[in-house]
């Protein structure tokens, strides 16, 4: 499977829609992007049960501010909507197939029973107690 552009317009559909995304997030005047770029294309293809997404963070900008992406190229990977891995910085073919491999080794059952016992401690955010203030983020 070929990559696919990710824009704000169709972001959260790749992401709900599919159960294993993989986010690159670039820009077009980034050499190490463009040095990527054919690595991520080539484990696109010999993955094809996962979604392989570019995000152009000139035209993106949103989205990079969103996921906080402060240095590209920036690599994020969704399982079940959920981000397992997040790295700035090019990876060679062979690390990216071993970070593939891991996460999908991943147990998602394991990750959402600790996502939900976060969620249920001290109101599932940074660890402050808010007291009677409430809760505001």
């Amino acid at each position: 499977m070929a990559t696919v552009e990710a824009t704000k317009a169709n972001f959260e559909e790749l992401i709900d829609g599919n159960p294993f995304v993989i986010v690159d997030f670039w820009a077009p005047w980034c050499a190490p992007c463009r040095a990527f770029g054919p690595i991520f294309e080539a484990a696109s293809e010999q993955n094809p049960d996962i979604v392989f997404a570019k995000v152009n963070t000139e035209a993106e900008t949103e989205l990079a501010a969103h996921f906080q992406v402060r240095s590209i190229p920036t690599l994020m990977i969704f399982r079940d909507q959920i981000i397992l891995f997040a790295q700035p910085g090019s990876l060679p073919r062979q690390a990216l197939d071993e970070v593939i491999a891991q996460v999908r080794a991943v147990d998602m059952d394991e990750v959402r029973r600790e996502v939900a016992e976060e969620s249920e401690h001290d109101h599932g955010c940074c660890g402050h107690d808010h007291g009677d203030e409430g809760h505001q983020h």
